[in-house]
């Protein structure tokens, strides 16, 4: 077994969980933060371009939680499972079959998005400039949709063995170009034409295409654990299917979520671009827990799958439960701070009072609960790791039902925008306890001692230390039933 992998397997579990989700925090709050800053800059063209961003947004968060949160949980889970078990070969023929399905559902994609697109954008409250600054934007973000999900496949395979600090380097050095080239791009500075809106998603583009190269290199160098053949072998089946088994069902538990927003986006979009600039501004903060999020998730992922993979059922139970605490704390913290000074965030993307009200009162009633969304949010990578994602599925489609069930009730009853908040929150609260609950009794992750396990490992479970040096010679540790 290769001695990373015995790292993950046999360190302490909460530095390990420590040195695995710093890098990837940070990789997700700099991936969020390009957009916020795209954001900013958007919205010195006006309302409307403000406006449009916040139709689009939703759709963009959504093609990115399915294909980092639900395709690449699953191509993650299936790396880090076999990695687990010392299967090797297996693990490296996987980046084969993750990048060949990145491909396919890019152009997938673009062949849904760019024809679907402007329809949607006016069914969610788009009209006028609003609708044209979205749909220009559209275009170009969904015509590259390819390098979305070939970026976030690839990024998978690496996280999947415990390299978490790759991703986050990539992340850090693609910010610092893309920063300045959006701006350049939307205003036109120096030697850049103006392209308005549509700068933006150029650089966006862009971004993803580096990304994906250096990812695909590093992959195919050997340099990392995986060490899959240079020539396209033949795809099979059974490596596909272990990839879409959990993929398609965790894509679908992404969509529900994102499906939520866009349908309250459009509830919202009723009362006009101000009131919907408001919420799309709101929600950007509720976006921005789930890269943070999915900083802890993919490592307790990872964690989970690596540990099942080697039959520590204890191990992967203690991971998954401290993530879930660890990111409840933390959003938590978020939304309570979101609730006392609104301003503070809302202050950032525009000074319109109308825009400023909705989103203030969004975050007043939404975000003292963000907490559940946090804590139910992790357990859904745990599962993910485990491969066992039924429960997970169930909370987020009790979620959007609560959600806009809820929603579609105040608006009926005339309890305006704050009746359609509380039933946001409802949905928030509803996700966390259903998977708290299928955690606690063993749906998630079985509660067992298995068969074979290291006596290491539940020393090390309790953060006593190795009992045996990762990588070092002499007998093996003794095992126990």
């Amino acid at each position: 077994m290769d001695i990373r992998t015995r790292r993950v397997l046999e360190a302490p579990l909460l530095p390990t969980l420590a040195r695995m989700a710093v890098p990837n925090v940070v990789v997700m709050v700099v991936q969020t933060s390009i957009g916020l800053i795209e954001t900013y800059f958007v919205a010195g063209l006006g309302t409307d371009a403000l406006a449009g961003m916040a139709l689009v947004f939703p759709v963009v968060m959504l093609v990115q939680m399915l294909s980092a949160g639900g395709m690449g949980g699953g191509i993650q889970s299936a790396v880090s499972r076999n990695l687990g078990a010392g299967r090797l070969a297996e693990a490296g023929l996987i980046a084969w079959h993750a990048a060949a399905i990145g491909l396919g559902l890019g152009v997938v994609t673009s062949l849904l998005a760019l024809p679907l697109g402007p329809g949607l954008y006016a069914l969610m409250g788009g009209t006028g400039g609003s609708l044209e600054a979205a749909t220009a934007y559209a275009k170009v973000v969904f015509g590259g949709a390819i390098l979305i999900w070939l970026f976030n496949a690839l990024s998978a395979v690496i996280r999947g063995t415990g390299n978490m600090a790759l991703p986050a380097g990539v992340t850090c050095v693609g910010a610092l170009v893309l920063i300045p080239l959006s701006p350049a791009l939307i205003f036109g500075w120096g030697p850049f034409p103006k392209l308005g809106v549509v700068g933006g998603g150029v650089a966006f583009a862009g971004y993803y295409a580096a990304g994906s190269a250096v990812f695909a290199a590093y992959i195919w160098s050997g340099r990392g654990v995986l060490h899959p053949s240079r020539g396209l072998p033949r795809l099979a089946w059974t490596p596909s299917r272990e990839i879409l088994r959990i993929g398609l069902l965790s894509g679908i538990a992404s969509m529900t979520s994102n499906v939520t927003v866009i349908a309250a986006t459009g509830f919202v979009g009723t009362a006009g671009p101000a009131a919907l600039a408001g919420y799309g501004t709101g929600t950007r903060l509720e976006y921005l827990l789930v890269p943070l999020v999915f900083g802890l998730g993919s490592p307790i992922a990872a964690l989970v799958g690596t540990a099942l993979g080697a039959g520590d059922h204890a191990r992967a139970r203690q991971a998954a439960l401290t993530g879930a605490i660890a990111a409840g704390v933390l959003t938590e913290a978020i939304g309570l701070a979101a609730a006392l000074y609104p301003a503070a965030w809302l202050g950032l993307f525009g000074g319109d009072p109308a825009m400023r009200a909705t989103g203030a009162s969004y975050l007043r009633i939404v975000g003292p609960f963000y907490g559940f969304f946090g804590a139910g949010l992790a357990l859904y990578f745990a599962a993910q790791g485990a491969g066992r994602v039924g429960w997970p599925l169930t909370a987020s489609l009790l979620r959007m039902g609560v959600a806009l069930g809820g929603a579609w009730v105040a608006a009926s009853l005339g309890l305006g925008l704050p009746g359609m908040f509380a039933a946001l929150a409802a949905g928030f609260v509803t996700m966390g306890l259903v998977n708290a609950t299928a955690f606690a009794a063993g749906r998630m992750i079985l509660i067992k001692a298995a068969p074979g396990m290291l006596v290491a490992s539940r020393t090390l479970a309790s953060g006593a230390g190795l009992e045996r040096p990762v990588g070092s010679s002499g007998p093996e540790p003794v095992r126990t039933t």
